[in-house]
């Protein structure tokens, strides 16, 4: 029987509890891309309660033992990826390595720090899924080693359909421990939003780049 069936409410409601998402959806935020967004995550925050980092070390460990069995090694995507890489492995007993966004310009010029050899089977952990792209390198990357990247797993998507697309093209499975949905379904149980507000957060979604205008 899977331990994973609650996860996605209870991380939602993590993160909202210590203010690692925020949303306004009266007064979007504005990414770096330019887009309107009545969401903003900062998975970063989660590393500072032990409780939460802890649920979600947990909750990865328990998805890869059940799904992917086979992972050899753990890798973070640079940088909110790297510890809770780090305190994946631990529980798995698991090499860690961690993937650059790109190869530094000087010394061995490495993109991958730690091992990674030729045909293993890595697990690829992230902390955000917004549209995919650097997620999506950093399996590449492992590829490119001679590696097996078995999937990239994540914290929190916004399941954007850009994202969803961008990964299908790229031949590379996601799975999230929690996302958007689960996070508007328990922010407007909780009293966090009201119903009069949910519309706006579901046209979001649907079409992230007409928002707010």
């Amino acid at each position: 029987m899977s331990t994973l069936n609650n996860i996605p409410e209870q991380i939602a409601s993590h993160l909202l509890r210590i203010q690692a998402v925020a949303l306004r959806p009266q007064q979007p935020f504005t990414w770096t891309s330019g887009i309107k967004s009545p969401i903003y995550c900062d998975n970063r925050l989660t590393m500072s309660y032990p409780e939460v980092r802890e649920l979600i070390a947990d909750s990865f460990a328990a998805l890869i033992r059940e799904q992917y069995p086979e992972t050899e090694v753990i890798a973070g995507t640079a940088t909110a990826g790297i510890p809770h890489a780090a305190w994946v492995a631990q529980k798995l007993n698991l090499p860690m390595a961690y993937v650059r966004d790109k190869a530094k310009g000087h010394g061995k010029e490495n993109q991958i720090e730690g091992r990674i050899s030729a045909g293993q089977k890595v697990m690829v952990i992230e902390d955000l899924i917004s549209t995919g792209g650097s997620s999506i390198k950093a399996a590449q990357a492992v590829a490119q080693a001679g590696a097996q990247p078995l999937a990239v797993l994540a914290i929190f998507s916004y399941q954007l359909d850009k994202a969803t697309q961008a990964f299908a093209e790229a031949g590379v499975k996601l799975q999230s421990l929690s996302n958007y949905t689960a996070l508007m379904e328990v922010a407007l149980r909780e009293g966090t939003i009201q119903e009069e507000e949910m519309e706006l957060l579901r046209s979001w979604r649907q079409d992230p780049a007409s928002f707010g205008k």
